[in-house]
């Protein structure tokens, strides 16, 4: 069967429905949040809201479009005017999955909360995901995974990391050894010239 990419079934969803996710590490900033209110009063919604659908408990969960639905929150006008209804499309993934493409969508149109970022890489370390997956999935290289790492502080995130040995501790026996028996003594003339020389 082919494929069928999820906007090809929009469907209506009541508001109450519809709940945040609890690691979106996107931010919009009051003036941003201003204009999307703006852009949705006078074109509507142009975009549905991405969810995953919780059929035990009856609940759309967000993946992207948690500003979307924060503007029919604070806005009675547009709430009013949509029935308190969003336009919603349902993936069905896995939560690791369901993050990934979160952070897809955030990356590819805005900035996010470094703070949250890191928690996510912490969430998918602990859900089993590699480094490599993390950079494939979530378009980051392997510096910027290890810095949002440090930032969490956690050792167990650095367990598969590879660290360099720069330097090694020497054995005592070294200091312990005689001086070969060809070194010859150095004079005091010596010793001056190259005190002189280093000056």
């Amino acid at each position: 069967m082919a494929f069928k990419s999820p906007v090809y079934n929009v469907i209506s969803v009541p508001i109450e429905k519809i709940v945040p996710n609890t690691y979106n590490p996107n931010s919009v900033a009051p003036p941003e949040m201003k204009l999307l209110y703006d852009s949705i009063r006078e074109d509507g919604y142009t975009m549905p809201i991405v969810c995953y659908y919780v059929k035990n408990r009856d609940i759309y969960v967000i993946v992207d479009g948690f500003h979307r639905y924060r503007v029919m929150l604070d806005y009675p006008d547009i709430r009013e005017r949509e029935n308190g209804r969003l336009p919603v499309s349902v993936i069905n993934k896995r939560l690791d999955n369901r993050m990934a493409s979160t952070i897809r969508h955030n990356r590819a149109r805005g900035s996010h909360d470094v703070d949250l970022m890191s928690n996510i890489v912490k969430e998918l370390h602990e859900l089993g995901r590699s480094d490599a997956w993390i950079s494939k999935h979530l378009g980051m290289d392997r510096d910027e995974i290890l810095r949002l790492k440090q930032i969490t502080g956690l050792a167990a995130l650095f367990k598969d990391v590879k660290f360099g040995q720069a330097w090694r501790p020497v054995e005592d026996e070294y200091y312990e050894e005689e001086p070969a028996a060809d070194c010859a003594e150095v004079s005091d003339e010596e010793k001056e010239l190259a005190q002189t020389s280093v000056l």
